[in-house]
């Protein structure tokens, strides 16, 4: 009787600790986000104005025309470079400043639905967190392989192939299949640590910002899982084709049901793979979306919502006194990988020893993208700044000049 009292006593404590934590913050109810003059909440008006013009002035030089500025950049002279997702022409300079739960400053159109490119990848470590906290992943640090049955491809044009031709072919591949990779946890993908060998969706490991002698791409030792780090899209489009067979579901669905609708967030945002990425997945086609916009599709999404997931990160996964993301999964997102201090899983970007962004404190993080895309997150100053389209040496200037204009 003395533990059912005890557990009890437990729950009520929490569930009062998350509904106090909730009266204390305001947060934005669906379709709107209250917005307060700067004067209102202590912010020097001109310094925040003058933000906001820089935001507008430093403005990304890349062609709009995305396909464009992909050819354009090193992407697009990459082995295999080629995009073969949707990509969309861009918007102009925006972004939403976020202080203390109320809109204080706008730019641009941040309804505008544009790609976030690698702010996706804190989307995907975000089901595999809510993943880990449903139990379907028993720990991060669990190897990958266990957990992972034979693809089947959704190949159509192979119904009209004489069979007989190809009979020494297989129809399923194993992402886990080799000797290294069966040594992969969840953790090692999840801070690209991994150096998983192979190819998905027609881009091989190797041909993603390829380092070195280009006779030795193919051939070279593979380190250990967790002791080098190495930023590499296949690798993301790994996590994501893993992660979608644990939740046996396409993962846009898994996404709305279990963090967007819960946010308030708009029906606007679409979360895409690539026109090869499909595969047969309980009886049903199903498409494996990508982690970034490296090779095209991605997240398009609007300022407001990347101000949405920003919000509930600064808020430890709680959202209205719901706890939609455990805090203990925000915490190891937060938590620098070992080999490279500045990263906690993708695509939090941590602010260790200020060398990100100097003026910023210690603590802040930032979901990061080309473009450049910013969801700047700041706890100590309850703060969240989303830019879009920002030279990326400018983001950290950005920032400094909002900070100097919150009240001291």
């Amino acid at each position: 009787m003395k533990i059912t009292l005890l557990k009890i006593f437990t729950i009520f404590i929490v569930l009062t600790y998350h509904t106090t934590l909730a009266q204390q913050h305001y947060f934005p109810p669906f379709g709107e986000w209250e917005e307060k003059l700067p004067q209102e909440m202590g912010v020097q008006a001109t310094k925040l104005k003058a933000a906001i013009d820089f935001a507008i002035q430093e403005e990304s030089s890349a062609d709009k025309n995305l396909k464009l500025a992909h050819y354009q950049s090193a992407f697009g002279r990459e082995p295999f470079g080629f995009p073969v997702g949707p990509m969309r022409d861009r918007g102009a300079a925006a972004g939403l400043i976020i202080y203390k739960g109320y809109v204080i400053g706008k730019w641009g159109d941040p309804y505008r639905v544009d790609l976030t490119f690698s702010v996706a990848k804190s989307i995907l470590s975000t089901t595999v967190g809510l993943a880990v906290d449903q139990g379907l992943i028993k720990s991060e640090k669990d190897l990958v392989y266990p957990y992972m049955a034979p693809i089947i491809p959704f190949e159509p044009h192979k119904a009209m192939i004489n069979k007989a031709d190809h009979v020494h072919e297989e129809d399923v591949f194993d992402l886990f299949g080799t000797e290294h990779n069966r040594k992969i946890t969840w953790d090692h993908l999840l801070r690209q640590t991994s150096d998983w060998e192979g190819s998905l969706w027609g881009k091989p490991d190797w041909a993603d910002r390829p380092q070195g002698n280009s006779e030795e791409w193919l051939s070279r030792k593979r380190h250990e899982p967790g002791t080098v780090y190495k930023y590499n899209d296949t690798r993301v489009n790994v996590l994501a084709l893993a992660i979608l067979n644990v939740w046996r579901k396409p993962l846009p669905q898994v996404l709305k049901e279990q963090v967007m609708d819960k946010i308030g967030a708009s029906p606007s945002w679409r979360w895409t793979g690539y026109e090869n990425s499909y595969i047969v997945l309980d009886g049903q086609i199903v498409q494996s979306v990508s982690g970034g916009s490296h090779w095209g599709g991605g997240l398009f999404i609007s300022a407001y919502d990347q101000a949405r997931f920003g919000y509930l990160t600064l808020r430890k996964g709680n959202w209205n006194g719901q706890q939609i993301i455990s805090e203990d999964w925000i915490s190891k997102s937060r938590t620098p990988t070992p080999v490279q201090t500045n990263y906690g899983f993708m695509n939090y970007f941590l602010n260790i020893d200020r060398k990100e962004i100097p003026a910023a404190p210690e603590t802040a993080f930032f979901h990061l993208g080309a473009g450049t895309n910013m969801v700047y997150v700041d706890e100590e100053n309850d703060l969240v700044i989303v830019t879009r389209w920002i030279k990326n040496e400018k983001k950290a200037e950005l920032v400094k000049m909002i900070l100097e204009s919150l009240p001291k």
